[in-house]
């Protein structure tokens, strides 16, 4: 693939979907103006986030939309030769899932459910069940929502299956018990901006980190969209303002070089890590 550029998004977005859907339109305008090639919008873009993360009201979730919705196909077209990860609510039948998927202009790349849930995510969506990387004009990619990249695991399983870009779709607040007097010192910032250096670090890989900006109900989202490269250093990054973090990578040289010498998945022992009892 050679250099391409990577854009990550810091946005808000609500329960008004044509204004979301015309919100990210122009997103993606924006983005390719500037030559993106990868473009990840946050979780939720379409439909917004939870008001209230401890207690959701049952009458306030956001509006659930089919895997074929007519919105998620507007987007595919708007896309055209960009690849964008948008994040939205998905219905299956009774179950509805805090979901994500990838798309270009000739349909879906690839899907993924949010796996890991705080308390009070249990009572609005499911949990979904697995991570898969996929094949995309990009690069092999996998996807990561919200409170899944504060484990380990979930980027490892993607870099196992052979993703060299992680794209981490949040809509992640400030922190909701001890909310600090300014963001930059909220403990929820510190935690969002060590959890994407250490996943791509730890992996080798290039993460695109994506977050809504504002507030809904009680909740205050962060921002902080960036860019990291395998090195865990930030190449682009938003702050805490509404924008895109874009960087030019080139994704195989950069991954190439930072397992050159210490290669960390090929270095593993994973018959040390779990008990066999």
């Amino acid at each position: 693939m050679g250099t391409i550029r990577i854009g990550a998004v810091a946005a808000h977005f609500g329960r008004d979907l044509d204004f979301d859907l015309q919100r990210i339109a122009t997103l993606i305008e924006h983005a390719r103006s500037s030559g993106v090639a990868l473009l990840v919008l946050p979780d939720a873009a379409l439909g917004g986030y939870l008001a209230d993360l401890r207690h959701p009201d049952p009458d306030a979730l956001p509006p659930a939309l089919a895997p074929d919705d007519v919105h998620l196909r507007k987007i595919a077209a708007l896309a055209a030769d960009m690849v964008v990860c948008v994040g939205y609510c998905e219905a299956d039948g009774e179950h509805r899932y805090n979901a994500a998927v990838c798309v270009t202009g000739d349909g879906v790349l690839g899907r993924h459910r949010k796996v890991h849930q705080p308390p009070g995510e249990v009572a609005a969506y499911s949990a979904g069940t697995s991570f898969a990387a996929f094949d995309s004009p990009v690069g092999r990619l996998g996807m990561l929502i919200d409170y899944d990249k504060t484990f380990p695991e979930s980027a490892r399983s993607l870099a196992l299956d052979g993703a060299e870009i992680l794209a981490c779709l949040s809509a992640w607040p400030t922190s909701i018990t001890n909310r600090a007097p300014r963001m930059s010192q909220d403990r929820q910032a510190r935690l969002f901006d060590l959890y994407d250096q250490a996943r791509a670090a730890e992996n080798q890989v290039v993460l695109a980190s994506s977050n809504q900006t504002g507030a809904m109900g009680g909740m205050r989202f962060l921002g902080q969209a960036k860019v990291v490269g395998p090195g865990g250093d930030i190449l682009a990054r938003t702050w805490s303002k509404a924008g895109i973090a874009i960087a030019e990578v080139d994704v195989a040289g950069e991954v190439a070089t930072a397992r050159r010498v210490l290669h960390h998945l090929a270095e593993r022992k994973p018959d040390a890590y779990w008990s066999r009892t």
